[in-house]
């Protein structure tokens, strides 16, 4: 029976529409996620990220169509769904006041956990900040505060975790220490939904990409079979693979003309196989 069940997938969402006023902002999105991986939801600004997180954590109602995570409807098992998941937006819910202890010893009092203070002693160890955890949270780095915020995130071990563009605005090592808390996450079990529109992020981190554009899923795959859908190209005796990049503006169709007709340099040549 576990074997089965961890067949099955952790999140999967079947024809969600949703729609504000005459705005359609999903128009049938359809995909699986299966557990302990990394799934990334790559869009531009507006393509409907934010709002398909919202649905997924029942924050927001569908028009229509289904959606299940970790085996519970959405629609009709809400509080089930809740249990199940955690979420954390583009902004952190870490109060600066107090310190990164004292912030996970609260949110574990407020889930009426036992032994709050053993708890946030073993996240504080888990996301390397024991050294920092009698710190007030506004002298952390923005690195450090993210980690901070995932970590209480994840008190009362929830199975699934939505992280909703959660490296915008760090700088590239905050970034980079992010990455790796979401890598170890998923190598422990989590199953990982993340939104993005960086694709670097998206690369380096899913073991599935969907990309959404207008409203609906147009591709999803790893990257490698992403890749695939643009032929290789070779510059004079160099081949090169096309980057996930390449493949985003070739879906959505929003790279510059004058860049799309035009060569990289005088010198290249490009063949197409």
């Amino acid at each position: 029976m576990a074997t089965d069940q961890a067949l099955l997938p952790a999140i999967r969402v079947q024809g969600i529409e949703k729609s504000f006023k005459d705005l359609q902002v999903l128009r049938g999105v359809d995909f699986d996620v299966m557990p302990g991986s990394i799934f990334a939801l790559l869009g531009s600004n507006g393509a409907g990220k934010t709002t398909l997180v919202k649905i997924l954590s029942t924050l927001l109602k569908p028009d229509t169509g289904t959606a299940a995570v970790n085996g519970f409807d959405v629609g009709t098992q809400a509080e089930d769904v809740r249990g199940s998941i955690s979420l954390t937006g583009q902004f952190t819910a870490v109060d600066d006041v107090l310190s990164g202890r004292e912030n996970l010893v609260l949110v574990a009092r407020l889930r009426h956990l036992p032994n709050p203070g053993t708890v946030a002693g073993s996240l504080l160890a888990r996301f390397g900040l024991e050294e920092a955890a009698n710190r007030r949270a506004a002298t952390y780095s923005g690195g450090m505060r993210r980690r901070l915020d995932i970590a209480m995130s994840l008190i009362g071990d929830p199975p699934v975790l939505f992280l909703d563009e959660p490296t915008t605005g760090l700088d590239p090592q905050a970034r980079i220490e992010v990455w790796r808390t979401i890598r170890q996450l998923a190598g422990q079990g989590t199953t990982v939904l993340l939104t993005t529109q960086y694709l670097e992020e998206a690369e380096q981190l899913a073991d599935r990409i969907a990309i959404l554009h207008r409203g609906t899923i147009i591709q999803n795959g790893t990257l490698a079979e992403l890749k695939q859908l643009l032929p290789a190209a070779t510059v004079e005796y160099v081949e090169k693979q096309p980057s996930l990049e390449d493949v985003f503006l070739a879906l959505v169709g929003d790279a510059p003309e004058d860049q799309q007709e035009q060569p990289t340099s005088a010198s290249a040549t490009r063949k197409e196989h």
